[in-house]
C-alpha cells in the first residue's frame, strides 16, 4: 500500500479479511476448530489466547505458510486460496513472526533483500532499509551480519522487512516482546500512521496493556476456539484475563528478603568485542546474593549478549577472577565445568540455544542435566522421561508428551519447558535472559512466581530482561546495562520507570554524582548538628 492512499469511506468497502469456519487438525491437536474471524480496513485488531490457543496457526494459515484442512478465506470481498507466502505477499499480506526467518550468515540487506521482489537490486534495498529505520525509528545497520545482531534487533529487521513491502495487512505476532518502553511509543506510532492510511493491522501480544492502548477491536481464542469478541478499549486487564483464561493470574507474593552470602561476584570484567560489531565490556561490577533477585534492564544490543555468554562460560576469555561463582574464580571455566558450581541458565534464544528443535523434550534435558546418565555414560530413559513429564505437569506446558520434538511446541510452552527444566535442577545460581518471552499473562505470573519461590529457597537468580513491568514486578535490586557500561545499583523500592529509562541512555553518572552530593550534604548536616549540641 503506498504511503498516499486513503482508507476506503466507512461502509463503503468489503473487510479487508474474514475467515469463515477456519479448521486445522494436528496428529496431537485440533489447533483450529470452525474459527470466524472479520477485520476491517484500517483496524489494529488484536488475537488474544493462552499459549497453544491457535493463535500462531491461524496467523500461519492466513500467511499461507500453512494449509487449512477446512474454511474459507476472503480478502477484500473476494474468495483467496494462499498457497504460500508469496502469494500472500503478492495480495499485499506481511507477517513478522515470534520465531524469526533469518538467515544468520547473511546481513541484514541479503536477508530483506530475499524477501523482497526482485525488481530492487541489493543497493537500493539497502537504501530503504536505511531510509525506512529513520523514518520510523528503527535504528539498523544493513551490513551487519544476522549472527551479530541481538534478539531485538533481529526483531527490528523483521519489522523492516514487512513495511518494505507496503502491506495492505501487516500481521505481527509478539512485536513487543523484547521491545523497550520507549522502542514501544515509537512502534505504536508507526502502526497507527499505517492504520489511518488504511493498512488492517492483525496484532498478536500477551501485554494486555499493549492491546488496550492500540487495538480497535479483539477476538478471544481458548483450546482453538473463539470464545469471545470485544472492543478491548472497553475492557480492563481483568477482564481481559478472564476472557482468555478464565480467570484472573494469581498475584505475586513477595515476601521478605534474607540474604545471604555472594553467589556471584563480578569485577572488573573488560572484554573486547569478540566481533566488530559486536560490543566491548567495560569494567563491570557487580554481585548476585543467595536469596535475592537481581534484575538488569537495558536496551537491546548494548552488551547484554556479550555479558550472557562472559557468565555462562560460552566466552571463557575473561580472567579466572573477573566472574567469581561460589568463591571461586571461574572466568575461565567452561559452560559444564560453571554447572558443576551450580549455574544454570535460561538463554534468550529458546529453539537453537535453548532446546535442539528435531530433539524430544525429555531428550532436551540432557542438554543441562545430567542425573539420567548412569555409569558407562548410558542414558536411562525411564528417568529422564519421568523428569520431562514432572515438569511438563508442574509448569502446565502442553505438549503431546516427553517425546515430543521442541519445534512442535508454541513458544511460550516451549519457554515454559526451558525455564523448568532450569528450575527443577535447584541451582544455586541462576541466570534468566527475558523469561516470559511470548509467554501468556497467566504462563508469566506462574514463571515469576516460580522464579521468587526460588529466590526464597535461597538460590541467587539474575535476571535480564527488557520488560520494566517484569523487572519491577521480581528484582529486589536492580542494575541497567548501556554501551557495554553496568549502573550502580539501586533497590526496586527506589527505582521509578523514568529513572530507569534515563539510565538506559548512560546517563547514570550524573544521577550518582547528585546522589553522593546529597548525601555529603546531609553528613555534613549531621556533622553541624553535632557540633551545635556539644556547645
Amino acid at each position: 500500500m503506498n504511503s498516499t492512499a486513503t482508507p476506503d469511506a466507512p461502509g463503503t468497502a468489503p473487510p479487508r479479511l474474514q475467515l469463515s469456519g477456519i479448521t486445522k487438525r494436528y496428529p496431537a491437536v485440533v489447533a483450529n476448530s470452525g474459527i470466524s474471524l472479520t477485520v476491517q480496513p484500517g483496524e489494529v485488531h488484536a488475537v488474544l489466547g493462552e499459549n497453544g490457543a491457535g493463535k500462531s496457526t491461524l496467523m500461519k494459515i492466513i500467511y499461507g505458510a500453512t494449509r487449512p484442512d477446512s474454511g474459507q478465506v476472503q480478502f477484500d470481498g473476494r474468495a483467496v486460496h494462499i498457497r504460500n507466502p508469496q502469494e500472500a505477499r503478492q495480495l499485499g499480506i506481511a507477517m513478522v513472526f515470534q520465531h524469526f526467518s533469518l538467515f544468520d550468515t547473511l546481513t541484514v540487506a541479503e536477508n530483506v533483500w530475499l524477501g523482497l521482489d526482485k525488481s530492487h537490486s541489493l543497493a537500493d534495498v539497502t537504501r530503504r532499509i536505511t531510509a525506512k529505520a529513520r523514518e520510523y525509528g528503527l535504528d539498523i545497520d544493513p551490513l551487519r551480519p544476522v549472527h551479530t545482531l541481538s534478539v531485538g534487533e533481529m526483531q527490528r529487521v523483521e519489522i523492516i522487512r514487512a513495511l518494505l513491502t507496503e502491506p495492505r495487512l501487516l500481521i505481527l505476532d509478539e512485536p513487543t516482546s523484547v521491545l523497550t518502553p520507549q522502542a514501544v511509543e515509537k512502534l505504536f506510532v508507526v502502526l497507527r500512521k499505517l492504520a489511518s492510511e488504511g493498512c488492517s493491522i492483525l496484532y498478536i501480544s500477551h501485554k494486555l496493556h499493549e492491546i488496550r492502548a492500540l487495538c480497535t477491536a479483539c477476538t478471544v481464542l481458548r483450546g482453538g476456539k473463539v470464545t469471545g469478541v470485544c472492543d478491548p478499549r472497553e475492557e480492563s486487564n481483568a477482564s481481559l484475563s478472564r476472557l482468555m483464561i478464565g480467570a484472573e493470574p494469581p498475584a505475586l507474593e513477595h515476601r521478605a528478603v534474607h540474604v545471604g552470602d555472594t553467589v556471584l561476584r563480578v569485577e572488573g570484567l573488560s572484554l573486547p568485542r569478540a566481533d566488530q560489531f559486536g560490543v566491548d565490556l567495560v569494567d563491570l561490577q557487580f554481585e548476585v546474593r543467595a536469596g535475592e533477585v537481581v534484575g538488569i534492564a537495558g536496551v537491546s544490543g548494548n552488551g547484554q549478549k556479550e555479558l550472557l555468554y562472559a557468565l555462562s562460560g560460552e566466552d571463557p576469555r575473561a580472567q579466572p577472577s573477573m566472574v567469581q561463582l561460589a568463591g571461586q574464580s571461574a572466568g575461565h571455566l567452561d559452560p559444564r565445568q560453571r554447572r558443576r558450581l551450580g549455574l544454570h541458565f535460561v538463554p534468550e534464544e529458546r529453539l537453537g540455544r535453548g532446546a535442539v528443535p528435531s530433539m524430544g523434550l525429555a531428550h532436551n534435558l540432557l542438554l543441562t542435566r545430567s542425573d539420567a546418565v548412569g555409569s558407562g555414560g548410558w542414558i536411562r530413559m525411564s528417568v529422564l522421561q519421568a523428569q520431562a513429564r514432572g515438569i511438563i505437569e508442574r509448569f502446565g506446558v502442553k505438549a503431546g508428551g516427553p517425546d515430543a520434538p521442541a519445534q512442535s511446541l508454541s513458544g511460550g510452552n516451549l519457554q515454559k519447558f526451558i525455564v523448568g527444566r532450569e528450575i527443577s535442577a535447584q541451582p544455586r545460581l541462576l541466570i534468566v535472559s527475558q523469561p516470559t518471552w511470548g509467554v501468556d499473562v497467566g504462563a508469566a505470573q506462574q514463571i515469576r512466581g516460580e522464579i521468587l519461590a526460588l529466590r526464597d529457597a535461597g538460590c541467587a537468580v539474575l535476571v535480564l530482561s527488557e520488560e520494566l513491568e517484569e523487572l519491577f514486578d521480581i528484582s529486589d535490586r536492580m542494575h541497567v546495562m548501556a554501551k557495554g557500561r553496568m549502573s550502580p545499583s539501586v533497590d526496586r523500592a527506589n527505582a521509578t520507570v523514568e529513572r530507569i529509562g534515563e539510565w538506559m541512555s548512560g546517563l547514570w553518572h550524573g544521577d550518582v554524582q547528585a546522589h553522593l552530593a546529597r548525601n555529603r550534604a546531609q553528613l555534613a548536616e549531621l556533622n553541624s548538628g553535632g557540633a551545635h549540641a556539644q556547645t
